[in-house]
């Protein structure tokens, strides 16, 4: 009988701007060929919740927006503005005291500053935030969906997906390990470099995408999303004559419950 793994928990952000055509146009970075999960796949920043994110949570002078979310909730929106920085150098910050986000030019001196050391695990993030007194905008996030990894599968996450607007002029830019290219791309053009093979997209991503492409610009996004109670999804994968096939809760909003993802090889 194979043991099922217990799934690590991870927040996923979509990045949000408007583009110039009057489409969305989301921050995706291309994974390293040698990570070992979805290695060079087209995704969102991204990864695990870690113990300092649980040390973050127990002090809520380090971040505004947490009021009514426990301690798993707090930690999946902690995780994911680290996880966005660390990937992309994109901050959801604010200076202590101030409601305004900290600008282009400051998250750029934050970044040069620790996001090397805070990736080689030389530094922690709440050092970074009591070093140069921040506090992480947890409001900004807005919860999207809820993925978690089939039964079965050697490697699982429990993941959160939030939307985000990009802080205006932070343009993000890959570590150059973890990934090795970042692009602000659209919905759509996303969508066809998947089709064509130009990327490599996971079904999640996939669904995501298509769902996100709805919506006329961030705003719109944002407030389609917010207060919108979300249905988990664990993909159940069957086989059939011709191919594989995904099974996901109709209710989770993405238009269908049954997807071809491919044929038998």
């Amino acid at each position: 009988m194979t043991e099922i793994v217990a799934p690590r928990l991870a927040s996923t952000v979509l990045l949000l701007r408007d583009g110039g055509s009057s489409e969305i146009e989301v921050f995706m970075m291309v994974r390293h060929h040698q990570i070992e999960f979805n290695s060079g796949a087209l995704v969102f920043p991204g990864g695990s919740v870690d113990k300092n994110d649980k040390e973050i949570a127990a002090d809520p002078a380090l971040y505004s927006g947490g009021a009514g979310l426990d301690g798993d909730a707090l930690g999946f929106r902690i995780a994911a503005i680290r996880e966005t920085f660390e990937e992309s150098g994109i901050l959801l910050a604010r200076p202590a005291c101030s409601k305004a986000l900290i600008d282009a030019r400051r998250a750029n001196e934050i970044a040069t500053a620790h996001r090397a050391a805070l990736n080689e695990g030389k530094i922690s993030f709440l050092k970074v935030l009591a070093d140069n007194g921040m506090v992480l905008a947890l409001d900004e996030l807005v919860p999207y969906a809820h993925w978690i990894t089939p039964e079965g599968m050697p490697k699982r996450f429990d993941t959160w997906f939030f939307l985000a607007a990009a802080p205006p002029e932070q343009l993000g830019a890959h570590d150059g390990k973890e990934s090795t290219d970042s692009i602000w791309v659209s919905t759509r053009e996303a969508l066809e470099g998947g089709e064509t093979g130009r990327f490599k997209l996971p079904f999640p991503t996939t669904r995501n995408l298509i769902r996100l492409g709805k919506q006329p610009n961030v705003g719109a996004a944002l407030a389609d999303s917010r207060g919108k109670p979300i249905v988990a999804v664990m993909p159940v994968m069957t086989k059939t004559a011709t191919g594989r096939q995904l099974r996901i809760p109709k209710e989770a909003g993405y238009d269908g419950e049954v997807f071809d993802v491919g044929a038998l090889g």
